[in-house]
């Protein structure tokens, strides 16, 4: 097709749906004169979960342009990347993500015959690479390596030497490839711009660089695979589907961050050009849309229920699903699977000179703590208690959670409807003068006459159901309840602090957003509680 379009279309396909291009002139000189390369890298970390199609349906787009297209399973950069994938299981994560991607792209109609593909350490264990790299680090200094991989890179609080050097091979990639373009996330764009500032003087071109922007997850932020409910997994069955998509983020007229909303634009549309709504007929009956934008104006007016457009995705997602699963019936790939993706080895009964140790004992970190911005909906007087107040709390789930609290004696009611908090949502319900309180307020506190309490900032921007971390704590998924009796929140509490500059922190580790920090107003050196 890509050779019966002109230059100006074969741009517009493969600029369309793009945040943003560097290097916008050099890709149209490039295509008067002949067909782009290009690559697409993927480090083989966690297992490739629905937003992948994001990128494939990119692909999709450059080929259709006639495009040269390289898909690259970077698996060194996966084991720099602070051992996301250790070094015995590199090469089944490589099959494996091999399996899944050329499995995505045939549900969705790309011919795999037009892709190259290749494995990062075919060639970047090569004597020219390794010289070039060693060449580059005497370069590049710590600041600007550290500075480039903040956003891709796991950032932890003793990083390894290796997290530094993943950014300066990316950029090699570009060169060792014979690439004119390189196409990422606009979380990439930092590495980006460190390879056009630092190839030239290695005297390699610099190269153009295209960028999707980030998909928001199921919970509102960027869709991880270490954050199991942010994510559909490729193999999920059709009822975890419709499970995740229940729970996912869709606030009724928002557009913002809803993960749902945005499959709908970077994935559906491009591939079909065209979302069926799909409604009982006493509600209107299905809805055709051959425009997305016509989409997201009924959202917003609330013409669109949440209920019909998650209903909607799920049938159109696992269109594209059941394929993967078919292809993943065969025992063959399901030994890949479990061999590339083992389940974690539980501790069996601890040492032997500690009889009482048992696979219950975990460790206690922040990352068990399912803490999440929310948004006060209501307040309202508990009927059978003067000094309790109910709060309806949106989450980022269908229904809002019901909070029971005593803060309305520190702030007024006023000051707390339509606020956006910070809730610690795994706690067992707990009912209090008969009424279950479905999750805790975390505030900020100063013992004294009179007590002083503050509720918890979120960052500005924030949305309902945005996962609060604290860093260095970023990866592990939290339990799905705290057991009382193993005090998980009341260990980890005695370290939960108001530092000087007025932010939240576990052990002087920032308790953090994807925007940002988590403060209080006043209430310098304060408990969190």
């Amino acid at each position: 097709m890509g050779e019966q379009l002109s230059s100006d279309e074969k741009f517009q396909l493969i600029s369309r749906n793009l945040q943003e291009v560097l290097g916008e002139d050099r890709l149209q000189e490039i295509l008067k004169e002949r067909e782009l390369r290009i690559y697409w890298g993927t480090a083989t970390t966690g297992k490739p979960h629905v937003a992948y199609f994001v990128p494939m349906s990119k692909i999709a787009d450059f080929l259709k342009a006639g495009c040269e297209v390289t898909i690259l399973f970077a698996d060194l950069h996966a084991f720099l990347d602070n051992m996301k994938a250790p070094w015995e299981l590199l090469e089944l994560r490589v099959k494996y993500y091999e399996q899944v991607i050329k499995a995505m792209l045939e549900s969705i109609g790309v011919p795999l015959g037009k892709l190259k593909f290749v494995k990062g350490t075919d060639f970047q264990l090569s004597r020219e690479y390794t010289l070039d790299v060693y060449r580059l680090s005497s370069m590049v200094t710590e600041h600007d390596a550290k500075k480039a991989g903040a956003e891709v890179v796991k950032q932890v609080e003793h990083p390894l030497l290796s997290g530094l050097l993943y950014p300066g091979l990316q950029a090699l990639d570009e060169e060792y490839l014979k690439v004119d373009a390189q196409f990422g996330g606009v979380d990439q764009r930092k590495i980006f711009t460190l390879a056009e500032k630092y190839l030239p003087s290695l005297g390699y071109t610099k190269r153009i660089h295209m960028m999707n922007p980030m998909v928001p997850g199921l919970t509102g932020g960027k869709m991880s695979s270490s954050e199991e409910e942010s994510k559909i997994d490729l193999l999920d069955k059709t009822q975890d589907v419709k499970k995740k998509l229940k729970k996912a983020f869709c606030e009724p007229g928002n557009v913002e961050n809803n993960g749902v909303l945005s499959f709908v634009k970077h994935v559906l549309f491009p591939l079909h050009s065209e979302f069926v709504i799909k409604r009982d007929p006493k509600w209107g009956g299905d809805k055709v849309y051959t425009d997305y934008e016509e989409v997201e104006k009924d959202f917003a007016a609330e013409q669109i229920h949440p209920g019909d457009l998650k209903a909607s995705v799920e049938v159109a997602l696992n269109k594209l699903l059941d394929p993967i699963r078919k292809k993943f019936e065969t025992p063959e790939l399901k030994k890949l699977a479990t061999s590339a993706y083992p389940e974690p080895s539980k501790n069996k009964g601890g040492a032997k000179g500690n009889p009482k140790q048992t696979a219950d004992d975990e460790e206690i970190v922040p990352s068990r703590l399912d803490i999440r911005v929310g948004k006060v909906i209501s307040v309202e007087k508990h009927p059978d208690a003067d000094s309790l107040y109910l709060e309806k709390i949106d989450v980022g789930e269908d229904q809002p959670r019901t909070v029971v609290s005593g803060l309305v004696a520190y702030i007024s009611e006023e000051e707390l409807q339509d606020r956006l908090v910070v809730l610690l949502c795994n706690l067992k319900p707990q009912k209090m003068r008969g009424i279950e309180s479905q999750a805790m307020l975390l505030c900020a506190s100063i013992e004294g006459e009179p007590r002083k309490v503050e509720p918890l900032d979120p960052p500005e921007g924030s949305a309902p159901g945005d996962r609060v971390y604290t860093e260095g704590y970023e990866s592990g998924n939290p339990d799905e309840e705290l057991k009382p009796k193993k005090k998980v929140f009341e260990k980890l509490q005695v370290d939960l602090k108001i530092s000087g500059e007025f932010v939240a922190q576990w052990k002087e580790q920032n308790l953090m957003t994807k925007l940002g920090k988590i403060t209080c107003k006043t209430l310098k050196g304060g408990n969190i509680s």
